[in-house]
């Protein structure tokens, strides 16, 4: 009996599920048991043509429909996609561990809010007209053409959606193309899509490992590449998309800071850094994973973290009461107890957690160390796992040069009941999304994206309607042309 992750076929092309078994078969493997629940196949070189050959035809007419066309189809998907968020939801948990009590409410229904918000954005892009005395300008915004989209493990639904939807919306078609660790959910959003009336071809899916997504960089009918993934991943990608000559959104990695200043709420600051840590079992790129402590709070901070995050429930990712997962492969698990141990051998004071749970499948403790310095291994480098560095400091101006001495810039996040001070250290982080007395919140209406390695572009809110078209200026002469000769 196949399992019911097991999905109709490997890739979704032309409004229809495909399959070819000559490619590569990748593994799914259930990050709660460790078993294997499905097997999808590698994109051929015939599915990769087939692919962008679909798309690259199915934009020319989609390009020509007025927005508010597209606009509704974008939205009735968003209206599929809530009413069946519970099955999404287990399937996003079998794709990735993350628990259903999370899975519920994060990831297909930020998806439909992705949907719904660019579906209703659609119908309002517009140019502008420039008057110039009797002549004027004046402006289209163009679709970019076929896009492809390389999709990160921690949110495949989501980040499915959120480079479809800006996308498909200003007249684009996509290839998306999944994490191999995480095939499933992007099948389920191009087959919603279709269902909503998306014509075929616009938004297709393949499966594969690097080199299918190198084929899908460097095609020539490629305009634009969007991805989510590491920055060692994003600047090949980068590189290669530039000798095309493409339009780019790289939405990579950070070592973001979270400073929390002696008159913060201390509840919520725990509370902050329990989400911008241990959300997705650490999984997210944006985490806030040093974690500065101003020495007047300290231990009281540390005590309330370490009995709060011994309140976590590890368990099956299936069962709602279920508040903590697994990391999202064996592998995964394995890089994170190796910074584990070098945060202990650096000399770091370990709070609570440390080590693999004791029970099956790949689960690491919510680990906290303390008394943690700028120069240990685990306060410098994306460790992408439950893992928390709490760092002390003594002034303002100290903490802003130490949260900004790295190569890192997605988030920020700073914790103070003194509003002109959380406005003035937040102006001075090098972060793209940031946030005061909060963390890791990213509706849809917000910009995301970051600053210095951390990436270009930004992804949702009006901002990516600017990274999925371009604009064309017309001159208007109303009079005669003048001319040397």
């Amino acid at each position: 009996m196949t399992h019911p992750a097991q999905p109709k076929a490997s890739h979704f092309i032309n409004g229809a599920y495909v399959e070819d078994t000559a490619g590569t078969p990748i593994p799914v493997i259930y990050a709660a048991t460790g078993e294997q629940i499905a097997t999808v196949y590698a994109a051929t070189p015939a599915i990769v043509e087939q692919a962008l050959s679909t798309a690259k035809e199915a934009q020319k007419a989609w390009g020509k429909m007025t927005g508010t066309e597209r606009g509704r189809i974008l939205r009735r998907a968003a209206d599929i996609m809530r009413a069946r968020n519970h099955e999404l939801s287990v399937l996003e948990t079998y794709d990735t561990g993350k628990p259903l009590q999370e899975t519920l409410v994060a990831d297909a229904t930020s998806g439909a809010d992705a949907l719904e918000y660019f579906g209703g954005l659609a119908g309002s892009l517009t140019g502008e007209h420039i008057p110039m005395g009797e002549d004027w300008v004046y402006t289209v915004r163009e679709a970019l053409g076929l896009c492809v989209g390389i999709g990160a493990w921690n949110y495949p639904t989501q980040i499915a959606c959120w480079k479809g939807a800006p996308a498909l919306a200003c007249g684009n078609s996509m290839v998306f193309k999944p994490s191999e660790t995480t095939p499933l959910c992007a099948l389920k959003v191009a087959e919603i899509l279709h269902e909503a009336g998306l014509p075929a071809g616009l938004y297709n899916v393949i499966q594969g490992m690097g080199e299918v997504g190198a084929a899908l960089v460097t095609d020539p009918r490629v305009d634009k590449v969007s991805l989510t993934g590491s920055v060692p991943t994003g600047k090949k990608v980068y590189a290669a998309a530039a000798a095309g000559m493409k339009h780019v959104t790289m939405e990579l990695g950070g070592k973001s800071p979270l400073i929390i200043f002696d008159d913060a709420d201390v509840e919520n600051a725990v509370g902050g850094a329990i989400n911008g840590n241990f959300y997705s079992s650490g999984q997210v790129c944006s985490n806030g994973t040093r974690v500065f402590v101003q020495k007047g709070i300290k231990e009281k901070f540390l005590a309330r973290l370490a009995e709060r995050t011994g309140a976590a429930v590890l368990g099956d990712p299936q069962d709602e009461a279920t508040s903590f997962g697994p990391m999202v492969t064996e592998n995964q698990m394995n890089i994170v107890l190796g910074y584990i141990e070098k945060g202990k051998e650096e000399g770091a004071r370990l709070i609570c957690g440390g080590k693999r749970a004791d029970m099956p499948g790949f689960f690491v403790e919510p680990t906290v160390f303390a008394d943690v310095t700028d120069d240990m291994t685990i306060a410098r480098e994306e460790i992408f796992g439950p893992v928390m560095s709490v760092l002390d400091f003594d002034t303002e101006e100290e903490v802003i040069a130490r949260a900004n001495d790295t190569e890192f810039g997605l988030s920020a996040g700073v914790f103070t009941n003194d509003f002109s001070r959380a406005h003035r250290v937040i102006g001075q982080l090098e972060a793209g999304s940031c946030f005061i007395n909060s963390y890791n919140d990213a509706p849809v209406e917000a910009p995301f994206g970051g600053v210095k390695a951390s990436g270009v572009g930004r992804e949702n809110s009006k901002e990516a309607i600017k990274h999925f078209s371009q604009v064309k200026s017309v001159y208007v002469r109303m009079g005669d042309v003048e001319a040397a000769f």
